[in-house]
């Protein structure tokens, strides 16, 4: 116990920088505050990695416990830096007797699997390679989620000067197709020649907890690079009434309408802000605003909408061609006639 808490004690001024308030306690209560907090948060993560079940532990063998503790863990004021967790942490010398005897997982190892696949584990994050994460800073637990969610490649960001982009319901009177994406990343989002591709989501007051954690973390640690925040303003645009949520439910671009309102997508942009100057959907918005404004693709739905609802008013319109030609050939014919 001494070891480690002077090896905690080794890092304090680099911990207490990491909190915005001063922190009163004297170096020992603070060492011991922060050893107490990691030693849990690693015994959640070996836990649930091994899942060895052990009578005499009278915490984690409560089933509720470890998927419960994950709701805290994505909170931004609840973090706890990461590389502390990485000093403790040694997997050759803290080992699990369990019938996986033979796994050393890392602490990035054990804390992927445990965001990934815990009760509460969101859909909409992209596969890693850990190699690649292991060898990334990773600040905290929230940190770690936002990398899950990311592009693997950079934006193509850059300036926009508004975000125009049409809601669903504008976006269908123009013709345009919807489709569930094939990629399961909530980014990939993609538009080609009047067909837009939206990943499924899965709206919820979970997603929106770690959404609102992760866009309040980009908003002071990533100037740069505000993917989710960008992702947030592009959707509380698509989706601005009530018709417009109804409609990706239709196209199945939502999931589980039971449990959707128009609330959760609201949520999703209170803390959102649109940044002009590097915006990761700008080439989307263009494409988008462009193919609306073509007038073109309004008269072909108005066209499909007024003369080719039913086979009846087809046949009707062809009529009504047919005869506007006959009389046409008719007026010319009398006119050559007279000449």
């Amino acid at each position: 116990m001494r070891f480690y808490i002077e090896l905690v004690k080794e890092k304090k001024a680099l911990l207490r920088h990491c909190y915005s308030e001063k922190i009163q306690f004297s170096d020992e209560e603070f060492s011991k505050i922060i050893l107490v907090d990691a030693a849990f948060i690693i015994k959640v993560l070996l836990t649930f990695y091994f899942r060895e079940e052990n009578d005499n532990d009278h915490i984690f063998i409560k089933p509720w416990m470890i998927y419960d503790v994950w709701l805290e863990m994505i909170l931004l004021e609840d973090q706890l830096m990461f590389f502390i967790l990485e000093d403790l942490y040694d997997p050759d010398i803290i080992m699990v007797q369990s019938s996986k005897h033979d796994e050393r997982p890392s602490i990035i190892h054990l804390s992927h699997h445990y965001l990934k696949h815990g009760k509460y584990s969101l859909k909409g994050t992209k596969d890693h390679n850990l190699e690649v994460i292991r060898h990334s800073r990773i600040e905290h637990f929230v940190d770690l989620l936002r990398y899950l969610y990311i592009p693997s490649e950079k934006a193509d960001a850059r300036p926009l000067e508004t975000v125009k982009a049409p809601s669903m319901i504008e976006l269908q009177q123009t013709g345009i197709k919807f489709k569930v994406g094939s990629s399961k990343n909530l980014f990939d989002i993609q538009f080609n020649n009047g067909n837009l591709d939206i990943p499924r989501v899965n709206v919820g007051p979970i997603l929106v907890l770690a959404i609102r954690n992760i866009i309040t973390f980009e908003k002071h640690h990533y100037r740069a690079d505000r993917y989710m925040n960008d992702y947030v303003v592009l959707m509380s645009r698509l989706v601005m009434t009530l018709e417009d949520l109804d409609l990706m439910v239709t196209y199945g671009l939502i999931e589980k309408r039971s449990r959707i309102s128009a609330t959760h997508i609201q949520n999703f942009s209170r803390e959102a802000i649109f940044y002009p100057t590097r915006f990761y959907f700008a080439h989307l918005c263009e494409d988008l605003n462009a193919y609306c404004e073509a007038p073109w693709h309004k008269w072909k739905v108005t066209l499909k909408q007024n003369y080719f609802d039913t086979p009846w008013a087809i046949i009707s319109f062809i009529a009504a061609v047919i005869l506007l030609l006959l009389t046409l050939i008719q007026a010319v014919s009398s006119v050559i006639s007279i000449t």
